[in-house]
């Protein structure tokens, strides 16, 4: 299975984190009725990644295939999981302590819902503005992480060189969480990168920041997103302005009624394709497709990789006997109409395992036996 990205939602108590969970546990529900999917733990929210393409290339394989129906679209996911009991005092136990720490570590990612929006119903429950909420949050995670670092050994005079590398690590981290600062600002050479991982530290994980603000707000989202980039010292990659009420209206509308709706608001795309997009840039992540007569499919891969360790995400037995990569770029598949006008007309292009593999290539792996 490809690469499946995980995200992890914080917030404090009445930030719209649940409304905005919800709305993407509707649109589990309507994924999961084109896919059966083991169990999925009540925190967890599996979502299809929207992209066009993939309708695109359906229609382009039944056509070249002479096939009666198009062939399945097999969308890549995201997890988002639901980080409960995060609030201030959680690092000394309180709310949920311990067990919302655990699961923010198996994420890849953290999503904090901050507000932005107004409304008087709502008690501000220690709710004060965006950018103090966000400090909040960020320093329950930098005292957890501080425990974390305490807890690790000195291990003295030590002869082995492994425990004393790791243990300037600890304390480079250590200097800087006990500022109350988060272990993303620490550097670290390559060598050091692999202690920095053993650590698992919470702070060290990529952020995203979700404004969840009014709805007449959205037609104004890259000026507001600008700004509190700014404000929490972030790029404006990793800031979204959202509406989750708008989301939760989303999730009950049909795909057509819901771009309509959204042009009456003044946007192009639901918050949630965008927070899935600053994502996907945040973590460096791109998507490549396969196109065949059984389905049509997104895979998620790092920026980076090359073509051999790619095709490892369809199989892993794949990796290991990798012969070549035929590839062809989106625009031209879709111009060519598929596999076989592409060859025909010089488009498919051969790659042998060193090439870098690119956001939308059309792929067909050549495996040996």
């Amino acid at each position: 299975m490809g690469f499946s990205l995980k995200v992890g939602i914080v917030g404090l108590p009445n930030v719209g984190k649940s409304t905005l969970f919800n709305a993407l546990l509707k649109k589990q529900a309507a994924y999961v009725a084109n896919f059966p999917f083991a169990t999925i733990e009540p925190n967890v929210g599996v979502v299809p990644v929207p992209d066009e393409r993939l309708k695109k290339l359906a229609e382009v394989v039944k056509e070249s295939e002479c096939m009666n129906q198009v062939p399945p679209e097999v969308p890549v996911t995201v997890e988002f999981v639901d980080i409960a009991g995060l609030i201030a005092g959680a690092s000394k136990g309180e709310g949920l302590g311990n067990k919302f720490l655990s699961h923010i570590r198996e994420t890849d990612a953290v999503c904090h819902v901050v507000r932005l929006f107004e409304d008087p119903d709502i008690i501000k429950q220690g709710v004060v503005d965006p950018v103090s909420d966000f400090t909040t949050i960020e320093t329950e995670l930098a005292l957890a992480d501080l425990q974390t670092i305490e807890k690790q050994k000195d291990p003295g005079n030590t002869l082995d060189k492994e425990l004393r590398k790791k243990w300037s690590v600890v304390q480079k981290y250590q200097e800087v969480l006990a500022k109350g600062e988060p272990a993303r600002v620490v550097e670290v050479s390559e060598e050091e990168q692999k202690y920095a991982k053993e650590l698992s530290l919470l702070t060290n994980k990529p952020i995203l920041v979700a404004l969840n603000a009014n709805e007449e707000d959205l037609k104004k989202a890259t000026d507001l997103e600008k700004e509190y980039a700014q404000k929490f010292k972030l790029s404006e990659d990793q800031v979204i302005v959202i509406s989750a009420k708008t989301e939760s209206e989303l999730s009950e509308l049909s795909n057509e009624d819901q771009k309509a709706y959204l042009k009456d608001l003044g946007v192009e795309k639901s918050g949630l394709e965008r927070l899935i997009k600053k994502a996907f840039a945040t973590l460096g992540l791109i998507t490549f497709l396969t196109a065949g007569e059984k389905e049509v499919r997104a895979w998620t891969i790092k920026n980076g990789w090359n073509a051999q360790k790619a095709s490892g995400v369809i199989h892993t037995d794949f990796e290991k006997k990798f012969i070549k990569a035929d590839v062809v770029d989106f625009d031209e598949f879709i111009s060519n109409t598929g596999w076989k006008g592409s060859r025909e007309n010089g488009k498919a292009r051969s790659e042998g395992k060193d090439y870098l593999m690119k956001d939308g290539d059309v792929v067909e792996f050549k495996i040996g036996s």
